[in-house]
């Protein structure tokens, strides 16, 4: 029994023995925070890399997660107590009119799983809830999702209202529409295309 079990047991989407083989590494006296590092989210970024070169797609991506999750599951209430190593609160929906969730869910997994607390708001979710949530969590960070032409205007004004009322938070969108001359043009801090992506750009603004 190896942190490699772990890692290949998140690549290979075994759901049925993450939680044991998770369990089995911390009876033997590893620290979760060692499992969560160099098994788990180590997994993830393959994954992410899976899916850059093309040899992974968005099923496999979700699937991936999901385990990954289940392993997180059970570190959660050791991790819970290391405050220091938490990389803050991210508040995620898809925005006002859309009811597309898919990638907005593989993003929240994804990150949940890399260490952030995810507050998910759904779908077709509309400015004042999100405000509310930001400031009931504390959430520094708000993630916008719109998978539809006709959703991207809805996105716009959520930002411009975020960014007006609370110029502290960082935004960051993404969605099949979306490009990064989008995001510039509406004030949002960041843009990414993919779940990985925002992994990587999520990290960056934690240090930035």
């Amino acid at each position: 029994m190896s942190l490699d079990d772990i890692y290949h047991a998140v690549l290979n989407f075994e759901e049925d023995e993450i939680e044991s083989l998770t369990r089995q590494q911390l009876d033997s006296g590893t620290n979760a925070k060692t499992i969560l590092d160099e098994a788990l989210i180590e997994a993830l970024d393959e994954v992410g890399q899976c899916f850059s070169e093309g040899t992974m797609f968005v099923p496999e991506m979700l699937m991936a997660a999901e385990t990954m999750k289940l392993g997180v599951e059970v570190l959660r209430p050791l991790l819970m107590g290391e405050k220091s190593d938490d990389k803050g609160t991210a508040v995620i929906a898809s925005v006002q009119g859309d009811m597309h969730d898919i990638g907005k869910n593989l993003v929240a997994m994804m990150l949940e799983g890399s260490g952030f607390n995810i507050i998910d708001l759904g779908v077709d979710v509309d400015t004042d809830t999100i405000l509310v949530a930001v400031h009931e969590h504390g959430a520094e960070f708000v993630l916008l999702s719109a998978l539809l032409t006709t959703t991207m205007l809805a996105m716009k004004k959520t930002v411009l209202s975020l960014k007006e009322k609370a110029p502290e938070l960082k935004v960051v969108v993404g969605g099949a529409p979306v490009n990064q001359e989008f995001a510039d043009a509406i004030g949002a801090d960041g843009y990414c295309d993919d779940a990985p992506a925002a992994v990587t750009l999520m990290r960056a603004l934690v240090t930035a």
